[in-house]
């Protein structure tokens, strides 16, 4: 005897996903900047940290209570990239992320600004949690960024370097 037809499609459409339910919305401010230096050609690079998964990104991280953005980014720059010595030179603006922790859907917003490395900029050092760490040539930071509204950002951080001859 055939299985009635309602039965083939049964798997399609029956339990899913095995993920619980979305319980809560969470929202998370964040902070970050795109880093910068001249090399000694003059050249604009950018620091980019490669995180657990491999994608090359930005410094930045969770506000504390009592922070600024600003200071957050200060912050998470010396915290991830091992660099205090900077400058925060404007905001660049927000990026918003969305993504999923077992049952709680997570709204990350994140604050971005253009950050000069002063000092000694080639004693950069990553987190234990990071992959790497490194100084990109600025196209070469382009297409190793893995998001692209960091990378919208990063092309309006090269055009406000150029107009303000940072």
């Amino acid at each position: 005897m055939q299985q009635p037809i309602a039965d083939k499609f049964k798997k399609y459409f029956s339990n899913r996903s095995k993920k619980p339910s979305i319980q809560e919305i969470v929202r998370e401010p964040t902070a970050g900047g795109i880093v910068f230096r001249r090399n000694k050609k003059g050249e604009i690079e950018i620091l980019l940290i490669q995180d657990a998964k491999d994608r090359w990104t930005i410094p930045k991280g969770h506000i504390e209570e009592g922070e600024t953005a600003q200071v957050t980014a200060k912050r998470e720059i010396g915290e991830e990239a091992g660099l205090e010595n900077v400058d925060i030179l404007g905001w660049l603006g927000k990026i918003h992320f969305r993504y999923r922790r077992l049952d709680k859907l997570v709204l990350m917003t994140t604050q971005i600004y253009l950050v000069r490395a002063k000092g000694d900029t080639n004693a950069i050092k990553k987190e234990e949690w990071m992959n790497g760490i490194k100084w990109f040539k600025f196209a070469d930071a382009l297409d190793a960024i893995e998001y692209e509204d960091i990378g919208k950002l990063m092309l309006l951080a090269m055009k406000r370097i150029r107009q303000e001859n940072l």
